[in-house]
């Protein structure tokens, strides 16, 4: 029995689960939940996968939901969705648009929505693990379930791992993830190597001398300070940074002072670090602390600037080996609607998962925008000014063909191991 006519036969159920998964993901998208805050999400996960007769273990990590079917001998694979949302207020205009607010950590009252599409991927998963639970004569092996939490927040993955995932589901031998992205609807992208990149995210205090705003020779004044670092840094990319390398630094917030006619004593800026390698990693980190110092030297601060790394995503470096097995059962199903993807500039804490479990893992991209806004739109040369992006408040998914496509692509990604 081949890959492709085991799908042919499990996805042959699609019509049946269709009608309660397009329902599901409306109700998901309308009850958004910031990271460790998903109870709602993962209580409607683990009724699901009961239903279809998994094992079920809740509270993982915190929310983080698990389920388990054996079905005979034969290899485990994981699949994983994750399952919050951001504190964006939605824009969409949908008939089932988020109203939804949250306390957050830090106690502030926020918008919530499904800006990036975790309710996408919960969906797709719940209906692939449906369609393989009744479908037994397909497959052999073990489907591992898993729906993280906190995943924009980048601590999800690791807080199920610290929590005894190992000790919960059979050792996998590959782990499997997909990502709703801004490309057409039904379409998918593969890609081996590195594919998502690594992130860092960095406040830097400086530390000037206050003063009236009139008698500027008598301060250090950080405003100046931190205008002239904003601009140096910019250097480090376009000055230090191979031109076949990617990299991508983005200063997100200067904040400093309370009155126009007032120098501040401190300046606070917040920035973003992207890249593909450690090496880079490194390299660029280095940088922006050689600079910093440099420049509060140069202003003669009265106290050495602090430094606090905080939001660290692992690079998804995808297993050559295992997306090769995916795209090749991806050509074979999805022809033409399987192509290469490039890499991403977003990140993700879902390799922490197989990192920590020492097994290989692939994580590709689902198209989730209507094709042919999507192509209008290309031909007009305006794919950046029309097609919104995940974590847009305007960005929400066609349910369908996005539906079918995720559901689809889990399945024939896990049919790749588990086909007899």
């Amino acid at each position: 029995m081949t890959v492709t006519s085991s799908a042919s036969s499990v996805l042959g159920g699609l019509d049946t689960v269709r009608e309660w998964q397009e329902e599901l993901y409306r109700d998901l998208h309308r009850h958004p939940e910031l990271s460790h805050q998903e109870r709602r999400t993962a209580g409607k996960v683990a009724e699901r996968l009961g239903k279809a007769g998994f094992d079920v273990h809740q509270f993982v990590g915190g929310t983080g939901v698990v389920g388990v079917l054996g079905n005979g001998d034969g290899p485990t694979v994981l699949l994983r969705a994750d399952m919050d949302a951001l504190p964006v207020r939605e824009a969409t205009g949908l008939a089932y648009a988020s109203t939804a607010t949250a306390t957050d950590s830090r106690g502030d009252e926020v918008p919530v929505a499904h800006a990036c599409g975790h309710d996408v991927h919960v969906a797709c998963l719940l209906g692939a693990t449906t369609l393989l639970a009744e479908a037994p004569g397909q497959w052999s092996g073990t489907v591992v379930a898993l729906f993280q939490p906190a995943e924009e927040t980048g601590d999800g993955a690791r807080g199920m791992v610290d929590d005894g995932l190992a000790d919960l589901i059979p050792a996998p031998d590959v782990a499997l993830a997909q990502h709703v992205l801004p490309a057409p609807a039904g379409q998918l992208g593969t890609r081996a190597g590195p594919t998502l990149s690594a992130a860092d995210s960095m406040r830097i205090t400086l530390h000037g001398h206050g003063g009236h705003g009139s008698m500027p020779h008598a301060t250090v004044d950080p405003v100046v300070l931190a205008a002239m670092i904003v601009i140096r840094l910019q250097t480090v990319i376009s000055r230090e940074t191979p031109p076949g390398e990617t990299a991508v630094l983005t200063v997100g917030s200067i904040q400093a002072g309370t009155a126009s006619n007032v120098i501040p004593d401190t300046a606070v800026l917040q920035l973003n670090l992207r890249c593909y390698s450690e090496q880079t990693r490194r390299r660029i980190l280095d940088a922006i602390r050689r600079i910093v110092i440099a420049e509060c030297d140069a202003s003669a601060c009265p106290q050495e600037p602090e430094f606090e790394l905080f939001g660290r995503f692992p690079l998804t470096n995808n297993d050559p080996a295992a997306t090769d097995r995916v795209a090749r059962a991806f050509a074979d199903v999805f022809g033409e609607r399987s192509q290469p993807m490039g890499p991403q500039t977003a990140s993700e804490d879902f390799s922490d998962i197989p990192s920590a479990l020492g097994v290989p893992y692939t994580y590709w991209g689902l198209g989730g925008v209507d094709p042919d806004a999507y192509h209008r739109a290309e031909a007009a040369g305006r794919i950046n000014q029309d097609v919104p992006v995940n974590h847009s408040p305007k960005f929400a998914p066609v349910i369908q063909p996005t539906l079918d496509a995720g559901t689809e692509a889990l399945v024939v990604a896990a049919l790749a191991w588990l086909a007899p």
